[in-house]
């Protein structure tokens, strides 16, 4: 159990990255400089790791990687979101 910390420490850790990410697309609505392969790749293995700590039961991979999932997400679809209407606007 007490290696469970370093594993929800990691995952804080790991999670929190996306953050500052995240908050940039939002404030300036703009994600350009934002790979879409790289995004579409990363969530593909966040899920993949999902499925993993499912079912080995362990809980920090799982939650992590479900915030993880849940950020990725958002800004992936910020990112299609503001290049269409960055489109429309032109």
């Amino acid at each position: 159990m007490k290696i469970d910390i370093f594993g929800y420490f990691a995952a804080i850790l790991t999670t929190a990255a996306f953050l500052p990410q995240l908050i940039k697309t939002l404030k300036t609505k703009k994600a350009d400089d934002v790979s879409l392969t790289t995004l579409i790749m990363f969530i593909i293995g966040v899920f993949s790791w999902i499925i993993y700590g499912y079912k080995i039961s362990s809980m920090p991979i799982l939650i992590a990687n479900l915030i993880t999932l849940v950020l990725n997400l958002l800004i992936l679809i910020s990112k299609i979101y503001f290049q269409i209407t960055e489109k429309e606007d032109l």
